[in-house]
């Protein structure tokens, strides 16, 4: 509960009391005691009545003071004489044949509370519902959610974007049209109704969309996929209306469709459900009637993201609805270096770091990751009180995401530690001897993470994006370098490979299923890579007999097998290097690219193994 919360809860509290107060005042004063004739008639004699109202039965009144302490003033009584008139004359008392009516103070005394009350409790209940959502959202539940930024709002345009020039390329033509609609369209061309934007989270798919409102400086209506659907049956169908009934009346302008699979997932099939009358599917239908019914000529313009664009529904893809897809994939070394140019401007940094080294080091980052990798280095320089962000502030920040936590408290015996750095040793000449594969930039047996008890990064020298049949059966006799040392040395082996062992087998598995590798299996495809978890469980493939399942097996582990095999080779060959970068290693717990070189120095593969 925060504090407005319970600040509304005293106050809750207090007006209750303070009402509960002064019901039982108002009510002690208002009380109407009744009473016998005789007692009556002796306050009478007495000279304690002040006024009465008489009726046929009943003697109305009130005493000129409470007979007791904080008694009642006013009283009732039975009418037992007729003559009352002479008598009350007599003793010179006021009466009339009426008395005043103590039904409006009565009411008001019930009515004023409670209005009170019940006014408070809706000041409370809907402050309440406007943070946390509620059912005081009911009087405005088929409204858009959408929030609408302007130019001012969103801060970014393109100068903000960097490493995915192909995609902001073409959304710069997006704002070419909203900026110009008559020049664009002088040759009959309209502007695009829906731009899918498409990659994998972190790539900067929101980035881009707002840099495009912010350069075109119209309103920007963002909201995310999910925020259609409810749990009443047609409020997301009226969301979309709203939607785009505020475009209209804003136009030009663009709605920006966030995590788009929320909403547009493919219609039917198993496991999604077959009827046409599910809350989702009325609101995926209504998206794409609207989508329709607008004329882009007003300048309306849809964006939309997605990292999982295989299960949109077929019926969003066509032309007419989203014409075009951007892909906004993982930035290359030049792109990596330009978001890094872009996010370094925000810290001091070293003169003396090249950020060349440090694009080279990140491969298969992403341009959120970037941004994490600079936020970390300035974190780690801070941390050791220093002026600026140097370039070992970057690979321990590379270290940190990559391997994890630094686990110095995590003491291994002996026996450990020499596994351990025989284990990354044996990473480290294979890799340093095999053509193809990216050169050891440290190696370590300080452990990190949660099960690493040391590690070996390689530094990619260039992206690659084909990889031929040798250089991915290298890539496993790397893999499998940790596993044959300790074989070479101990002469057993232990549970420290077991990464190493799945990552060998998801290559060998795709080597011989997907790219068509292995002579005995044959050039077919078995499995599909776009295939994922949730997929094989609502539609499992198989489409292969199992002789041909148990070709593949044979495949597999005939690859592993020769690829661990050479890794026995190469160190063998070279155990007495191996036992000489070992003791270092164990001495000085880690070894950067230079004291590696130095000590692998001499380092040959064996007569059989090519160069």
């Amino acid at each position: 509960m925060d504090k407005k919360t319970q600040y509304n809860f005293w106050y809750f509290i207090i007006a209750l009391g303070l009402i509960l107060l002064f019901q039982t005042w108002w009510g002690a004063g208002q009380q109407v005691a009744r009473i016998p004739y005789s007692e009556f008639l002796a306050a009478l004699d007495a000279g304690q009545v002040e006024r009465v109202a008489v009726s046929e039965n009943f003697i109305k009144g009130k005493f000129t003071a409470p007979r007791t302490p904080n008694g009642p003033v006013f009283f009732s009584t039975t009418r037992v004489e007729s003559d009352v008139a002479e008598m009350l004359e007599a003793h010179g008392v006021i009466f009339d044949g009426e008395i005043e009516s103590n039904f409006w103070p009565n009411l008001l005394s019930w009515l004023l509370p409670m209005g009170l009350l019940l006014g408070f409790w809706w000041f409370m209940f809907r402050g309440i519902a406007n943070r946390q959502g509620g059912l005081g959202g009911m009087l405005s539940i088929g409204k858009s959610k959408a929030k609408v930024y302007v130019e001012s709002d969103t801060g970014v345009d393109f100068s903000d974007v960097a490493g995915v020039d192909e995609a902001k390329a073409e959304l710069e033509e997006t704002v070419n049209f909203l900026k110009d609609p008559k020049r664009y369209g002088r040759l009959g061309a309209r502007q695009p109704k829906g731009i899918l934007l498409v990659g994998p989270p972190g790539t900067g798919k929101t980035l881009l969309a707002r840099a495009v409102a912010g350069e075109a400086g119209v309103p920007f209506y963002s909201i995310n996929g999910s925020e259609f659907v409810e749990m009443f049956v047609g409020v997301g169908a009226a969301r979309v209306r709203d939607l785009f009934e505020q475009a209209r009346t804003h136009a030009p302008c663009i709605i920006f469709i966030d995590e788009l699979d929320a909403l547009g997932r493919a219609r039917g099939g198993p496991g999604m459900g077959t009827g046409g009358h599910d809350e989702k599917e009325q609101t995926l239908n209504q998206l794409l009637s609207e989508m329709d019914g607008f004329d882009p000529r007003k300048g309306v313009i849809i964006l939309s993201a997605t990292n999982r664009p295989e299960i949109l529904d077929p019926a969003l893809l066509r032309a007419g609805r989203f014409d075009r897809q951007v892909l906004v994939d993982r930035p290359d070394k030049t792109g990596r270096l330009a978001i890094l140019r872009v996010h370094v401007a925000k810290i001091e940094m070293s003169p003396e770091v090249d950020l060349e080294q440090v694009a080279s080091l990140t491969a298969g980052f992403t341009g959120a990751d970037l941004a994490n990798l600079v936020n970390e280095a300035a974190i780690v320089a801070t941390r050791r009180d220093a002026d600026s962000v140097a370039l070992d502030d970057f690979t321990a920040a590379i270290e940190r995401i990559v391997a994890g936590l630094e686990k110095r408290s995590r003491l291994l015996n002996e026996s450990e530690r020499k596994t351990v750095a025989y284990h990354e040793l044996g990473h480290a000449i294979v890799a340093s001897l095999l053509p193809g594969v990216d050169p050891v930039h440290k190696v370590s047996i300080i452990p990190r993470g949660i099960g690493a008890l040391g590690y070996t990064i390689q530094r990619p020298t260039e992206d690659r994006y084909l990889m031929s049949k040798a250089e991915l059966e290298n890539k496993m006799a790397v893999l499998f370098g940790g596993r044959a040392a300790e074989t070479v040395v101990f002469g057993h082996v232990t549970t420290g490979a077991s990464d190493d062992i799945e990552k060998a087998t998801e290559i060998a598995r795709a080597m011989v299923t997907q790219f068509g590798m292995d002579e005995e299996v044959g050039q077919v495809t078995y499995e599909s890579p776009r295939r994922g978890f949730l997929d094989e469980q609502l539609m499992p493939r198989r489409a292969f007999a199992d002789e041909t399942a148990r070709a593949i097996d044979r495949a597999v582990r005939n690859a592993l097998d020769t690829a661990f095999g050479r890794a026995v080779a190469i160190l063998s060959a070279n155990r007495a290097i191996l036992d000489r970068a070992a003791e270092k290693l164990l001495v000085k717990e880690t070894l950067d690219q230079d004291e590696l070189g130095a000590a692998l120095q001499g380092a040959t593969l064996p007569g059989g193994e090519a160069g």
